[in-house]
């Protein structure tokens, strides 16, 4: 897992096993979907907070979700997975995300995603904290290379 370097968004590296496959060998279409959650969760927790901190008060919840598919990723490939703050509201932001094959730099997949807060409570809509807007203003700052 890193950090964003040099303004390039944040990233993690995943494996891919025989579980992320199909028949064939090549990695499910969903799967694709799972690694994207995982780097935003991770991104998340470089910034300082994980979900299980949060969920007694505010849970981030996917609101929607594109995604493009270019290639295939295939039992036991390197996956270096983007996530990137592209725009922060009062109550939701959304991400651009890549996922590449390490070995060729190939891009296998791409997406954005729009992530609402809503109050764990009562999952209605919530004001992103101070806090964690602070965070993804920085994450999406240091994207855009400021």
């Amino acid at each position: 897992m890193r950090a964003p370097k040099e303004g390039g968004p944040f990233s993690i590296r995943l494996r891919v096993y025989y579980e992320d496959t199909d028949a064939g060998g090549i990695v499910y279409y969903v799967n694709y979907l799972k690694f994207m959650e995982r780097a935003r969760t991770e991104c998340l927790r470089a910034q300082g907070y994980s979900q299980a901190q949060l969920a007694s008060e505010v849970l981030f919840v996917v609101h929607s979700a594109e995604a493009r598919y270019h290639a295939p990723a295939r039992l036991d490939d390197e996956l270096a997975v983007t996530a990137e703050v592209i725009e922060l509201n009062r109550a939701s932001l959304r991400f651009r995300q890549q996922v590449r094959r390490v070995t060729d730099d190939a891009l296998l997949c791409e997406g954005q995603f729009v992530v609402a807060c809503v109050r764990a409570e009562n999952l209605k809509p919530q004001v992103i904290p101070a806090a964690l807007r602070a965070a993804f203003a920085a994450v999406q700052s240091m994207s855009a290379g400021d």
